[in-house]
């Protein structure tokens, strides 16, 4: 009895071992072979046939695949404060207001000087007639607002002192009148001249992705020009928060970001997204180059007056010059009805080509 319990008991603490198990035939990884084949080809379609309006897409490219983001689903669409909502109603009204085309338009012509205009002279051959502590922006606006009394001014251009013409009155009033957009620089910069200089305090109206540069010299149709002077929304956050001097060592200009990043929210097919007076920043400087007496041929003028596209560089360490055709009413068109800086000392030399190199 006591041998048959031994005997149980040591079986009862054997470990059981398993039974050979029958091993079905492998199935091959059919579902693996397809996935892969399909990403494949999603690959080679995003390469070959990218999304419209956008470039081919790398995927493993170190810039990222921009392409790809019109095929995500949108950001969350922000809802506007109250000062937002008021304040678009009163710009949309304008913008579809129509407008009463009196008997002889004008254009204004304002000048941004801090004393006489040296090309006096040279401006009355423009014309041919006889004509005798505030921020950049103020100005702008000051002058603006003066003009817009005289309700036959329709077009407005922004000018300095160091300004010349580079065509006749009669180009420059045709190039202006016959089309509906404002000239009015406005570019995407990433670099620290650019979206750098934002800062948050200019949240929720103004966004960094929004933010823009641009020159200050425009020509603006009349619709702009009442925007401009009734904005106190977008003014007020650029006066506020988009100065030199501010926290982090921020430089911020408001006349090369206030008009961009306005009509780029506001009205961005409202604009040409270039100006139409030439600069010429080939020095590198902090300061575009100034034209003295020697520099001023017929040759440089017919270079000014023929070019055909605008030029615009980032000021990050890619340093990308993003290249664009000046369309004038979906025409390829000289860019430049003024130039700047010229010198005083350049009068004499101008007025004797002014006729040569204006009847291009």
């Amino acid at each position: 009895m006591k041998s048959a319990q031994a005997w149980r008991l040591g079986m009862k603490d054997m470990p059981m071992l398993p039974g050979p198990r029958h091993r079905g035939h492998l199935k091959k990884p059919t579902w693996i072979i397809i996935l892969v084949s399909l990403v494949s080809l999603f690959l080679v379609c995003a390469y070959v046939y990218p999304p419209q309006n956008s470039a081919a897409c790398y995927v493993f490219s170190s810039r990222g695949c921009k392409a790809l983001q019109g095929w995500l689903p949108p950001a969350p669409v922000r809802e506007l404060t109250d000062d937002e909502i008021a304040s678009r109603v009163v710009i949309r009204d304008i913008l579809n207001m129509n407008q009463s085309i009196p008997k002889n338009p004008k254009i204004a012509f304002l000048f941004l000087t801090p004393g006489a205009l040296p090309f006096e002279k040279l401006w009355d051959k423009f014309f041919q007639v006889v004509w005798g502590k505030i921020s950049m922006v103020d100005a702008e606006r000051r002058l603006l607002a003066n003009a817009l009394k005289d309700p036959d001014n329709h077009q407005f251009v922004l000018l300095s002192d160091s300004c010349i013409p580079l065509h006749d009155f009669d180009y420059v009033y045709n190039y202006l009148m016959y089309t509906n957009v404002s000239f009015v620089d406005c570019f995407e910069d990433p670099g620290p001249h650019g979206s750098g200089r934002y800062i948050e305090y200019m949240l929720p109206e103004v966004e960094k992705k929004d933010f823009r540069k641009g020159a200050q010299w425009f020509t603006m149709k009349r619709q702009h020009a009442l925007i401009i002077t009734a904005d106190s929304l977008y003014y007020s956050k650029f006066r506020d928060h988009c100065k030199p001097g501010m926290e982090k060592g921020r430089n911020c200009y408001s006349d090369e970001h206030y008009l961009p990043t306005f009509f780029y929210m506001l009205d961005p097919a409202g604009i040409a997204n270039w100006s139409v007076t030439h600069v010429d920043w080939s020095e590198g400087k902090w300061h575009p180059k100034s034209y003295r007496a020697q520099d001023v041929t017929l040759e440089l003028m017919r270079n000014i007056t023929s070019i055909s596209d605008s030029v615009h560089v980032t000021s990050d360490e890619r340093k990308e010059i993003q290249i664009r055709p000046c369309l004038w009413n979906g025409n390829q068109r000289p860019c430049y009805l003024f130039a700047r800086k010229f010198l005083p000392e350049t009068l004499d030399n101008l007025l004797q080509l002014f006729p040569n190199y204006t009847s291009i």
